[in-house]
C-alpha cells in the first residue's frame, strides 16, 4: 500500500522508512529533553519569600538571603500577622519571622511541598552551629491524603490527555460550528465532574469547594480541547500534532505542578504558565487550598485558550462548505428488449 500526498504522487517506501527512522528518535530526544532538563535543573529562581519583624533585626537576614544571587525575591512585612496573610494570599511561598527567640519559619506546603522543604533547609543553613532548629508552622498544609503532593502533581497529564483526546475526536469526526463547540464543552464539563468526584470525594486530595474544583478541571480540559480543535481548524491534521507538542511534551513538564514554576529553569517556568497544564495546575491550587487567592491570572490564560480555540473552530466551519450528503443515484430504467 503506497501513501499518496496531496500532490498526487505516491511517496516511495524507502522515504517512508527513512522518515520513521529519523522522526522517532527526534521525538524521543525532544521528550527526554522536555522532561529531564527541568527535573535536573530545579532550584529557586526569584522565589517569593517574606521576611517579617523589626527592620533592624531583619536586615542581616535579608542580606544573607541576598547572598543567594537570583534565588529569592524578598518581600518585607511588619509582623507575623502580615506575613501569614501574605502566605494565605499566595503572595509568597513562605516567610521568615525574626523574633527575640530566633527565626520562626512560616510555610505553605499546599503551594508546594518541595518549596516548603527547601525553605526549611535554607533557614537551617542560616542558623549558627549548635543552635536549635527554627520552629516551622505550616500555614496552609497539604491534605493528609496527599501529604507529599504526589497525587496533585500526577493529575496534570490525565487532564492534558483528556483535552487532547476531546479536541482530536471532535476534529477528526467532522463536527463543525456549534456542534463542535457543544462537543468540546460537553466533554470538558463531564471530565470536570468526574475528576472532582475522584480527586475530592473519593481520594480526598482536593479540599476546596467541590463545584469550583469541578469548574477548574472542566476549564482546563476545555482550554486543551479548544486549543487542539482550533489548531486543527487552522492547520489541518498537523495542527493536532502541534497541539500534542505544546500540551503534552512541553505543557506537562513545564507546568511546575510537581514542584513550583519558580523552581524551573527559565524560560520553562514562564512558558509553562502560559500553557493550559501549568495554568490549570496553578488555578486548581488556588481554588482547592487558598480560597481562590491568586486565581485571576491562570483563569485568564485558560479562558483565552478555550475562547480562541472554539472561535477558530466556528470561523473555519463557516468558511468551509459542509461535505455534500451522498445520495444514491436512482436506478436507470431498463432498456426495452426488442421483440423478435
Amino acid at each position: 500500500m503506497s501513501v499518496t500526498p496531496a500532490s498526487g504522487h505516491p511517496v516511495p517506501a524507502s522515504r517512508r522508512v527513512l522518515a520513521v527512522m529519523v522522526m522517532v528518535p527526534l521525538l524521543a530526544a525532544l521528550a527526554l529533553w522536555a522532561f529531564a532538563w527541568p527535573a535536573t535543573r530545579m532550584a529557586p529562581r526569584d522565589l517569593p519569600l517574606g521576611v517579617a519583624g523589626p527592620a533592624a533585626a531583619a536586615a542581616p537576614l535579608e542580606q544573607r538571603l541576598a547572598s543567594h544571587e537570583g534565588a529569592f525575591e524578598v518581600h518585607r512585612y511588619a509582623d507575623e500577622t502580615a506575613a501569614r496573610t501574605a502566605v494565605r494570599n499566595r503572595e509568597v511561598y513562605g516567610a521568615i519571622v525574626v523574633t527575640p527567640q530566633g527565626p520562626h519559619l512560616l510555610t505553605a506546603s499546599a503551594a508546594s511541598p518541595v518549596v516548603a522543604q527547601l525553605l526549611t533547609q535554607t533557614v537551617a543553613s542560616q542558623s549558627p552551629p549548635g543552635a536549635p532548629a527554627a520552629p516551622v508552622t505550616d500555614v496552609v498544609p497539604t491534605p493528609a491524603a496527599d501529604a507529599r503532593g504526589a497525587a496533585f502533581g500526577a493529575s496534570v497529564l490525565p487532564l492534558a490527555l483528556a483535552g487532547v483526546a476531546a479536541g482530536a475526536l471532535v476534529s477528526l469526526s467532522g463536527l463543525r460550528g456549534g456542534r463542535a463547540v457543544t462537543a468540546v464543552l460537553g466533554a470538558a464539563a463531564l471530565v470536570g465532574l468526574t475528576g472532582a468526584a475522584l480527586a475530592h470525594s473519593w481520594l480526598g486530595v482536593l479540599t476546596g469547594n467541590w463545584w469550583a474544583e469541578a469548574g477548574v478541571l472542566a476549564l482546563t480540559v476545555a482550554a486543551v480541547a479548544g486549543g487542539v480543535a482550533g489548531l486543527h481548524a487552522l492547520l489541518g491534521k498537523p495542527g493536532i500534532g502541534l497541539g500534542v507538542l505544546l500540551v503534552v511534551l512541553l505543557g506537562n513538564p513545564f507546568s511546575g505542578a510537581a514542584g513550583a514554576p519558580h523552581l524551573l529553569p527559565e524560560p520553562a517556568g514562564l512558558v509553562g504558565q502560559w500553557l493550559p497544564p501549568g495554568a490549570g495546575s496553578s488555578l486548581l491550587r488556588s481554588v482547592a487550598f487558598f480560597d481562590g487567592a491568586g486565581a485571576a491570572g491562570p483563569a485568564l490564560v485558560l479562558s483565552l485558550w478555550a475562547v480562541l480555540g472554539v472561535t477558530a473552530v466556528v470561523v473555519a466551519g463557516r468558511r468551509r462548505p459542509a461535505p455534500a450528503a451522498h445520495t444514491p443515484a436512482a436506478p436507470s430504467a431498463a432498456a426495452p428488449v426488442p421483440r423478435p
